[in-house]
């Protein structure tokens, strides 16, 4: 099996080989970089159209192959493919169907934050429409030589209905690394508002967070009577926004943020829930966004 890299015709930014260099430390899967242009006509039909074609291509092969010394070090194993579809995420799902590929990787939208997570239209398109995980490497990221070693469910709501944390656990067992749920919650202002003293004020706020805290163990031993869980680490980030939230716990090298496909999208297919969208563009290291139930079988 393989891990598709996907890259416009146009743009070529390193970091989604970066993440599926990454992926491929761990799991030992191969990758297929590919750069997908977008056809309208079928070949044949119009010449000046064949002929501005055979020239994208040409050019994405040789940015393909400039990218990939970028990434020196996790340069093994990866072959190219330029692919023709009537769009990129299209393209990049036809891949994924044709080398039997266990996910697609990413880049972010060049107008997000560099170290950040950012959808633009090509990925906002492909993470609803996907059958396969999809992972999201932040703007400019370059971390292919440390492998992951940890993975992080974002869990919520008062019942897993997605799936996300037996997904999660197996996912863990898969690439043997470690696994921890974060639940993230943002308290809103008028909350403590009013004439409140600060002592009283944080005092309320830890009280606030052991209960959100205390809520998500609650819904967890739920989940584990019908799934069979190993102990994981539990924890709970809260802030006044969302991004205060995603920072009050620790992110290091190496880990990968999981988001569960939202309950109202279809089975098998990844559809990004509102508080999803919240977390991920706030998101400091790579996210993966998996399908409701879907665990890929490594080759590893």
């Amino acid at each position: 099996m393989t891990i598709i890299a996907g890259f416009s015709a146009t743009r070529h930014s390193s970091a989604p080989l970066h993440l599926a260099a990454q992926l491929a430390r761990t799991t030992g899967e191969k990758i297929v970089a590919a750069a997908i242009i977008e056809r309208a006509l079928p070949s044949g039909i119009d010449t000046i159209e064949d002929q501005f074609q055979r020239h994208l291509a040409h050019q994405a092969a040789t940015s393909l192959e400039n990218t990939i010394e970028l990434v020196r070090s996790g340069s093994r194993g990866i072959t190219t493919v330029i692919h023709h579809s009537t769009s990129v995420p299209r393209g990049l799902l036809e891949l994924a169907a044709e080398h039997d590929a266990s996910y697609v990787v990413v880049g972010s939208s060049s107008v997000g934050l560099r170290g950040k997570v950012a959808l633009g239209s090509v990925t906002e398109r492909l993470v609803h429409t996907a059958s396969v995980p999809v992972a999201i490497a932040p703007r400019g990221y370059s971390s292919s030589s440390v492998p992951i070693h940890r993975l992080t469910a974002a869990y919520g709501g008062a019942a897993d209905a997605v799936g996300l944390i037996a997904t999660s656990d197996e996912l863990a067992k898969l690439w043997n690394v470690r696994l921890r749920v974060a639940s993230f919650t943002v308290r809103p202002y008028s909350m403590f508002g009013g004439s409140i003293d600060r002592s009283a004020e944080e005092l309320v706020i830890r009280q606030w967070t052991q209960r959100t805290a205390d809520r998500v163990v609650n819904q967890l031993r739920e989940t584990r009577t019908e799934v069979s869980i190993p102990d994981v680490e539990i924890t709970v980030g809260a802030g006044n926004e969302w991004q205060d939230a995603i920072e009050a716990i620790a992110w290091k090298p190496g880990d990968m943020l999981l988001l569960g496909s939202g309950a109202a999208g279809p089975r098998a297919r990844v559809f990004l829930g509102s508080a999803a969208s919240k977390i991920l563009r706030h998101m400091p290291v790579p996210v993966m966004i998996v399908p409701r139930r879907s665990v890929p079988v490594s080759a590893r």
